[in-house]
Protein backbone atom coordinates (compact mmCIF):
# COMPACT_ATOMS: atom_id res chain seq x y z
CA UNK A 1 0.00 0.00 0.00
CA UNK A 2 2.56 2.55 0.66
CA UNK A 3 4.20 2.24 -2.38
CA UNK A 4 0.71 2.38 -4.22
CA UNK A 5 0.70 5.65 -2.00
CA UNK A 6 4.04 6.95 -3.37
CA UNK A 7 3.00 6.26 -6.45
CA UNK A 8 -0.03 8.30 -6.39
CA UNK A 9 1.79 10.92 -4.87
CA UNK A 10 4.31 10.98 -7.52
CA UNK A 11 1.98 11.22 -10.49
CA UNK A 12 -0.07 14.25 -8.94
CA UNK A 13 3.42 15.62 -8.64
CA UNK A 14 3.82 15.63 -11.83
CA UNK A 15 0.04 16.69 -13.27
CA UNK A 16 0.69 19.88 -10.69
CA UNK A 17 4.42 20.90 -12.63
CA UNK A 18 1.99 21.35 -15.98
CA UNK A 19 -1.23 22.50 -14.55
CA UNK A 20 -0.20 25.32 -12.72
CA UNK A 21 0.64 26.95 -16.00
CA UNK A 22 -2.24 26.24 -17.42
CA UNK A 23 -4.54 29.13 -18.95
CA UNK A 24 -7.91 27.87 -17.92
CA UNK A 25 -8.52 26.52 -14.59
CA UNK A 26 -12.00 25.05 -16.22
CA UNK A 27 -10.55 21.74 -17.47
CA UNK A 28 -12.04 18.74 -19.30
CA UNK A 29 -10.00 15.39 -18.97
CA UNK A 30 -10.26 12.56 -20.75
CA UNK A 31 -8.90 8.93 -18.97
CA UNK A 32 -8.81 6.23 -21.56
CA UNK A 33 -8.64 2.58 -20.36
CA UNK A 34 -9.63 3.85 -16.80
CA UNK A 35 -10.11 0.48 -15.44
CA UNK A 36 -11.28 0.24 -11.81
CA UNK A 37 -10.31 4.53 -11.71
CA UNK A 38 -8.59 4.45 -8.88
CA UNK A 39 -6.45 6.92 -9.75
CA UNK A 40 -9.32 8.95 -11.66
CA UNK A 41 -10.75 9.47 -8.70
CA UNK A 42 -7.71 10.68 -6.84
CA UNK A 43 -6.92 13.14 -9.60
CA UNK A 44 -10.23 14.54 -10.13
CA UNK A 45 -10.24 15.02 -6.28
CA UNK A 46 -6.93 16.83 -6.36
CA UNK A 47 -8.27 18.91 -9.00
CA UNK A 48 -11.35 19.98 -7.67
CA UNK A 49 -11.09 20.12 -4.00
CA UNK A 50 -7.51 20.62 -3.30
CA UNK A 51 -6.33 23.06 -6.22
CA UNK A 52 -10.22 24.24 -6.57
CA UNK A 53 -10.16 23.55 -10.68
CA UNK A 54 -13.75 23.51 -12.45
CA UNK A 55 -12.98 20.03 -13.69
CA UNK A 56 -15.41 17.70 -15.74
CA UNK A 57 -13.73 13.96 -16.53
CA UNK A 58 -14.78 11.40 -18.30
CA UNK A 59 -13.48 7.78 -17.99
CA UNK A 60 -13.43 5.24 -20.91
CA UNK A 61 -13.40 1.62 -21.10
CA UNK A 62 -14.56 -1.66 -22.77
CA UNK A 63 -15.34 -3.52 -19.68
CA UNK A 64 -19.63 -2.90 -18.66
CA UNK A 65 -19.34 -4.00 -15.37
CA UNK A 66 -16.43 -1.56 -14.70
CA UNK A 67 -17.91 1.16 -15.88
CA UNK A 68 -21.31 1.00 -13.87
CA UNK A 69 -19.41 0.53 -10.67
CA UNK A 70 -17.61 3.51 -11.18
CA UNK A 71 -20.34 5.57 -12.31
CA UNK A 72 -22.06 4.03 -8.45
CA UNK A 73 -19.19 5.09 -6.80
CA UNK A 74 -19.04 8.97 -7.92
CA UNK A 75 -22.62 9.39 -7.49
CA UNK A 76 -21.57 8.17 -4.14
CA UNK A 77 -19.31 11.04 -3.74
CA UNK A 78 -21.59 13.66 -4.89
CA UNK A 79 -18.82 14.27 -7.82
CA UNK A 80 -21.10 15.66 -10.29
CA UNK A 81 -18.86 16.59 -13.28
CA UNK A 82 -17.23 12.89 -13.05
CA UNK A 83 -18.83 10.13 -14.95
CA UNK A 84 -17.82 6.81 -16.79
CA UNK A 85 -18.60 5.98 -20.40
CA UNK A 86 -18.28 2.16 -22.24
CA UNK A 87 -16.45 2.28 -25.20
CA UNK A 88 -12.79 1.99 -27.28
CA UNK A 89 -10.02 4.12 -27.49
CA UNK A 90 -10.12 4.37 -31.06
CA UNK A 91 -12.67 6.03 -32.53
CA UNK A 92 -14.08 7.63 -29.21
CA UNK A 93 -15.53 11.21 -30.38
CA UNK A 94 -15.85 13.63 -27.08
CA UNK A 95 -18.95 15.65 -27.07
CA UNK A 96 -16.77 19.08 -25.96
CA UNK A 97 -13.24 20.17 -26.35
CA UNK A 98 -10.69 18.33 -24.57
CA UNK A 99 -7.65 20.09 -22.57
CA UNK A 100 -6.00 16.71 -21.15
CA UNK A 101 -5.97 13.12 -22.07
CA UNK A 102 -4.70 10.73 -19.13
CA UNK A 103 -3.90 7.01 -20.19
CA UNK A 104 -2.51 4.55 -17.42
CA UNK A 105 -0.87 1.25 -18.60
CA UNK A 106 -3.06 1.29 -21.89
CA UNK A 107 -1.72 -2.20 -23.72
CA UNK A 108 0.59 -2.19 -25.95
CA UNK A 109 -1.00 0.16 -29.43
CA UNK A 110 -4.18 1.37 -27.19
CA UNK A 111 -1.47 3.98 -25.94
CA UNK A 112 -0.91 5.15 -29.53
CA UNK A 113 -4.62 5.32 -30.47
CA UNK A 114 -5.12 7.78 -27.29
CA UNK A 115 -2.18 9.75 -28.06
CA UNK A 116 -3.36 9.81 -31.63
CA UNK A 117 -6.69 11.54 -30.37
CA UNK A 118 -4.91 13.75 -28.02
CA UNK A 119 -2.61 15.02 -31.06
CA UNK A 120 -6.38 15.09 -33.20
CA UNK A 121 -7.78 17.07 -30.54
CA UNK A 122 -4.97 19.65 -29.93
CA UNK A 123 -4.92 19.03 -26.15
CA UNK A 124 -3.04 20.86 -23.93
CA UNK A 125 -1.49 18.29 -21.80
CA UNK A 126 -1.50 14.43 -22.10
CA UNK A 127 -0.06 11.78 -19.48
CA UNK A 128 0.42 9.07 -20.64
CA UNK A 129 2.28 5.63 -18.94
CA UNK A 130 2.48 2.96 -22.07
CA UNK A 131 2.27 -0.75 -20.95
CA UNK A 132 2.97 -3.73 -22.82
CA UNK A 133 4.97 -2.28 -26.05
CA UNK A 134 4.44 -6.15 -27.96
CA UNK A 135 4.08 -4.06 -31.49
CA UNK A 136 7.86 -3.29 -31.76
CA UNK A 137 8.89 -6.54 -30.01
CA UNK A 138 7.00 -8.53 -32.68
CA UNK A 139 8.95 -7.18 -35.33
CA UNK A 140 12.72 -5.68 -34.28
CA UNK A 141 15.44 -6.86 -36.38
CA UNK A 142 19.24 -5.60 -37.31
CA UNK A 143 21.95 -6.81 -39.18
CA UNK A 144 24.94 -4.62 -37.66
CA UNK A 145 23.20 -4.40 -34.22
CA UNK A 146 22.12 -7.77 -33.88
CA UNK A 147 24.05 -7.76 -30.30
CA UNK A 148 20.91 -5.73 -28.68
CA UNK A 149 18.16 -8.55 -29.96
CA UNK A 150 19.60 -11.81 -29.04
CA UNK A 151 18.69 -12.08 -25.16
CA UNK A 152 15.24 -12.21 -24.89
CA UNK A 153 14.99 -9.94 -21.97
CA UNK A 154 17.19 -6.89 -23.37
CA UNK A 155 15.47 -6.96 -26.31
CA UNK A 156 12.06 -6.36 -24.92
CA UNK A 157 13.05 -3.63 -22.72
CA UNK A 158 14.86 -2.36 -25.94
CA UNK A 159 11.47 -2.06 -28.02
CA UNK A 160 10.20 -0.58 -24.95
CA UNK A 161 12.19 2.14 -24.90
CA UNK A 162 12.07 2.37 -28.49
CA UNK A 163 8.91 2.51 -28.78
CA UNK A 164 8.39 5.06 -25.96
CA UNK A 165 10.98 7.29 -27.97
CA UNK A 166 9.18 7.26 -31.33
CA UNK A 167 6.17 8.37 -29.16
CA UNK A 168 7.82 10.98 -27.65
CA UNK A 169 9.47 12.49 -30.94
CA UNK A 170 6.15 12.54 -32.37
CA UNK A 171 4.41 14.12 -30.29
CA UNK A 172 7.61 16.82 -30.62
CA UNK A 173 7.14 16.62 -34.47
CA UNK A 174 3.36 17.97 -33.75
CA UNK A 175 3.76 20.64 -31.50
CA UNK A 176 4.53 19.51 -27.98
CA UNK A 177 6.97 19.72 -25.73
CA UNK A 178 7.44 16.36 -24.37
CA UNK A 179 9.24 14.27 -21.70
CA UNK A 180 9.61 10.70 -21.09
CA UNK A 181 9.62 10.45 -16.71
CA UNK A 182 10.33 7.92 -14.60
CA UNK A 183 7.67 8.62 -12.38
CA UNK A 184 7.96 5.54 -9.51
CA UNK A 185 10.86 3.43 -8.97
CA UNK A 186 11.62 0.29 -11.29
CA UNK A 187 11.51 -2.48 -7.70
CA UNK A 188 7.65 -0.81 -7.83
CA UNK A 189 6.99 -1.58 -11.44
CA UNK A 190 9.06 -2.39 -14.33
CA UNK A 191 6.30 -0.11 -16.20
CA UNK A 192 7.64 2.97 -14.87
CA UNK A 193 7.87 5.58 -17.33
CA UNK A 194 5.67 8.97 -18.02
CA UNK A 195 5.63 10.41 -21.46
CA UNK A 196 4.26 14.08 -20.43
CA UNK A 197 3.98 16.65 -22.86
CA UNK A 198 2.21 20.12 -22.92
CA UNK A 199 1.44 22.01 -26.29
CA UNK A 200 3.85 24.42 -27.12
CA UNK A 201 2.61 28.18 -27.67
CA UNK A 202 4.51 28.12 -31.15
CA UNK A 203 4.96 25.79 -34.08
CA UNK A 204 8.16 24.28 -34.65
CA UNK A 205 10.50 25.49 -37.53
CA UNK A 206 10.31 23.36 -40.43
CA UNK A 207 13.64 22.14 -40.65
CA UNK A 208 13.32 21.08 -36.92
CA UNK A 209 10.15 19.30 -37.78
CA UNK A 210 12.48 17.25 -40.59
CA UNK A 211 15.39 16.62 -38.24
CA UNK A 212 12.63 15.21 -35.72
CA UNK A 213 11.42 12.93 -38.64
CA UNK A 214 14.73 11.84 -40.13
CA UNK A 215 15.68 10.65 -36.39
CA UNK A 216 12.53 8.34 -36.46
CA UNK A 217 13.05 7.14 -39.81
CA UNK A 218 16.34 6.27 -39.55
CA UNK A 219 15.84 4.37 -36.35
CA UNK A 220 12.65 2.22 -38.08
CA UNK A 221 15.20 1.25 -41.07
CA UNK A 222 17.87 0.12 -38.89
CA UNK A 223 15.62 -1.78 -36.79
CA UNK A 224 13.23 -2.65 -39.68
CA UNK A 225 10.31 -1.76 -37.50
CA UNK A 226 6.80 0.15 -37.61
CA UNK A 227 5.70 1.88 -34.93
CA UNK A 228 1.75 3.09 -35.11
CA UNK A 229 1.28 6.70 -33.72
CA UNK A 230 4.00 7.48 -36.09
CA UNK A 231 1.87 6.09 -39.16
CA UNK A 232 -1.38 7.20 -38.16
CA UNK A 233 0.68 10.75 -38.25
CA UNK A 234 2.21 10.26 -41.15
CA UNK A 235 -1.15 8.55 -42.91
CA UNK A 236 -2.89 11.97 -41.85
CA UNK A 237 -0.36 14.57 -43.02
CA UNK A 238 0.11 12.73 -46.46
Amino acid sequence: MYGKYRQINRFLELVEDVVKDYPSEDMHIVDFGCGKSYLTFILYYYLVEIKGYNVHMTGLDLKEDVIEKCNETAKKYNYANLHFELGDINGYEPKESIDMVVTLHACDTATDYALYNAINWNVGIIMSVPCCQKEVNSMIATDDLSILTKHGIIKERISALMTDTIRSNVLEYCGYKSQILEFVDYDSSPKNLLIRAVKRKNELPAEKKQEIKKEIDNLCEEFHIRQTLYDKIMERIQ
